[in-house]
């Protein structure tokens, strides 16, 4: 299932592509399991990228995998660690299962190593704010793997957001998910996962709305989490229905600084199409942006803009901004924005600082839904005062 969803995304516009060469990006991959396979298949596309060792905690795993990539030449290492002291690397691309991404991203910013790190962040706060601080110490760039950000709709909900013609946004409702998508491997344990599908398609969604309105602090949170499908062998394989401990659903209402409320909910599996279309709502305006499956950057169907016009009720279609044949597609297009900032010394296309607040916003979520209240959502005073 996870594999289809991904090759469905839809990629914005194509933009002009004028490649560096005058320096060449020595790359490694920490983590060889299957998103990995995405991030070698663009990476070999790029001539300014050598990727030059990999590593993987599971004995023989990365010889296979990059065997099976003909990526000759590229070492390999069972551990980060060894491959971070031994290999002289310009960037590498975090591509290990959530529970490890902050140890591995730390490690890489504290070796002077540029990193992407694949979504989510992390699971809790505390990494997350761990992470800006390695950050903030290195000075190297980290840019977080959120290919929707370099879709051209996703692009348009901000510019719509931005120019004022919703006027003050006061409330959003967002999320969508799967019928049935649940998946399996790392993603639906605890101990590999740390969360599932809040942290896995619902950092996304979150992102989305967040981007548009500039990321405001979040204040309260009340959130609620289940695993009525996921756990059970009616809708599960047994093997996998018996191993499952992560959220199928989540929920949450979530205030946010600027007199701002989000209702959030996400699934990889429920007993409708849809939790919902996403609906952002001005004083001015109003904007719906139909749910898809895994809000990864794909749109299936156009937005729609509702206002007055002249004392009329109206709808506006927004026409879907779409790739013409040959793009790259998104998954090519973050990876290539990261390695342009790396060589430009410019602002990462994702900054942490950002999707810090979203990893804050997920981490609260699954406190609430532990204790069953209300949060108030009190970010590390470090992160406020140093990077924020």
């Amino acid at each position: 299932m996870s594999d289809a969803v991904l090759k469905q995304f839809t990629p914005g516009l194509p933009d002009k592509q004028d490649i560096d060469m005058g320096k060449t990006l020595r790359v490694g991959i920490i983590g060889t399991g299957w998103i990995a396979e995405y991030y070698i298949e663009d990476l070999k596309q790029m001539p300014d990228i050598a990727i030059v060792s990999g590593a993987d905690l599971i004995p023989g795993k990365a010889d296979a995998f990059f065997k099976r990539f003909k990526a000759e030449g590229a070492r390999t290492y069972n551990h980060h660690l060894e491959m971070l002291e031994n290999e002289e690397l310009d960037a590498v691309c975090v591509c290990t299962y959530n529970t490890t991404h902050a140890e591995c991203t730390i490690d890489a910013l504290n070796k002077g190593v540029h990193v992407l790190l694949e979504k989510p962040m992390c699971v809790t706060i505390q990494e997350a704010a761990d992470i800006l601080a390695a950050e903030k110490r290195s000075g190297k760039l980290l840019s977080l793997g959120f290919q929707p950000r370099m879709d051209e709709n996703v692009k348009m909900i901000k510019k719509i957001v931005e120019s004022g013609e919703l006027g003050k946004v006061y409330y959003i409702q967002t999320g969508g998910g799967r019928r049935r998508g649940i998946p399996n491997s790392t993603f639906i344990e605890k101990k590999t996962a740390g969360v599932g599908a809040l942290g896995d398609i619902g950092c996304y969604s979150l992102d989305m709305v967040l981007y548009a309105i500039g990321y405001p602090k979040p204040l309260t949170v009340s959130g609620y989490t289940s695993a009525f499908f996921g756990a059970n062998p009616k809708y599960n394989n047994p093997q996998d229905a018996a191993r499952f401990n992560v959220d199928d659903f989540a929920a949450a209402f979530i205030r946010l600084e600027g007199d701002i409320v989000l209702d959030f909910r996400i699934s990889w599996a429920s007993h409708i199409d849809t939790p919902g279309d996403t609906i952002i709502m001005g004083t001015e305006a109003a904007l719906r942006i139909p749910s898809t499956e895994c809000w990864n950057g794909g749109f299936t169907a156009p937005m729609k803009l509702y206002k007055d016009v002249a004392g009329e009720q109206v709808e506006m279609e927004i026409p879907l901004r779409m790739e013409k044949p040959g793009g790259k597609g998104l998954f090519y297009k973050k990876i290539r924005a990261f390695a342009d900032a790396v060589k430009s010394n410019t602002q990462p296309p994702v900054p942490s600082k950002e999707i810090f607040i979203n990893q804050a916003i997920i981490d609260a979520i699954v406190t609430s839904a532990r204790l069953k209240r209300e949060l108030e959502v009190v970010l590390p005073v470090e992160v406020l005062e140093g990077v924020l």
